[in-house]
């Protein structure tokens, strides 16, 4: 079968998330040439303090949010002010990144030390030890009481907010929206738990309060997802997959309200559904202009 004509050439992809590869195409029968817009998956070794730590595939942008998120949502450190970024350099390995922590935060790592070596769609790959892992989760605070409504309206936005996904079909996206359900962040990334990672690092680096809101994102409810939420002091994880058993077990230690199957046509609350008002529990306020800079 000869292929047609090429295509045009897509739209410029937004920011350094995806690249331009050439493709053959079979549609009802014809098969045609073009250019498609894939994804970037590049790794990202994060050092502290001169010492290797992490190396994760991950899409090429926000990765000042990526490292300040992976290094609160994994415990390295406690606060946004506890951690440097000293340099970002991009190479053609791909992006290396040095930060400098307190000398007591860079010890504590030695225990927990992992391979130089991650995937984009696992947080834990890697890791040596089963502690490590499950390690404890720190409990969250009392949070805020959010309207279904509210909710609903998150995840209408967060699937208009998606400009990466829209034109590659193939990241998941995290997005932080305030209690009236107005999204105020959103990140993407092909690793569902790089997406959080970054969400959380932009949310430190705006000052949002964790607490005054819901996280919204666009896969399951692993248990890693659970874990970095609660590590960051999100009260609140809706996910529109499932949860996992594990996932479920954590977020009701941690105090975590953790959704599930959150949909167009409803939701599932697995833990401390006394965050979530159910329609008609009380009057919802009306929403706020969102705010998605970058």
């Amino acid at each position: 079968m000869s292929a047609k004509p090429s295509l045009p050439d897509l739209p410029a992809a937004p920011g350094d998330g995806a690249v331009r590869r050439r493709v053959r195409r079979l549609r009802d029968g014809e098969l045609r040439e073009g250019m498609d817009a894939v994804a970037a998956e590049v790794p990202v070794a994060l050092a502290y303090n001169g010492e290797p730590f992490a190396v994760m595939m991950a899409t090429p942008q926000d990765i000042a949010d990526f490292a300040l998120g992976f290094s609160l949502s994994e415990g390295i450190v406690a606060a946004p002010g506890e951690l440097a970024i000293e340099d970002i350099a991009t190479s053609l390995e791909g992006i290396s990144v040095s930060l400098r922590v307190p000398p007591a935060r860079a010890a504590a790592l030695q225990s927990r030390r992992r391979n130089l070596q991650g995937r984009s769609g696992c947080g834990v790959c890697g890791t040596e030890s089963i502690e490590a892992v499950l390690r404890p989760p720190p409990r969250v605070g009392d949070g805020e009481r959010i309207a279904a409504a509210a909710l609903q309206r998150a995840l209408q936005q967060l699937r208009r907010s998606q400009p990466l996904n829209a034109l590659t079909g193939a990241t998941h996206a995290a997005g932080w929206a305030d209690p009236d359900g107005a999204l105020r962040l959103v990140r993407e990334d092909v690793g569902r738990h790089n997406a959080l990672d970054k969400l959380i690092g932009a949310m430190a680096a705006a000052g949002l309060d964790p607490q005054r809101g819901v996280c919204v994102v666009t896969s399951r409810a692993s248990y890693e997802m659970a874990m970095k939420a609660a590590q960051a002091g999100i009260a609140a994880l809706a996910a529109i997959s499932a949860p996992t058993a594990l996932a479920i077990a954590l977020a009701d230690s941690a105090g975590l309200t953790l959704i599930g199957f959150a949909r167009d046509d409803g939701h599932a609350v697995y833990t401390h559904p006394q965050r979530l008002l159910e329609d008609g529990d009380d009057a919802v306020a009306a929403p706020r202009a969102t705010d998605l800079s970058r």
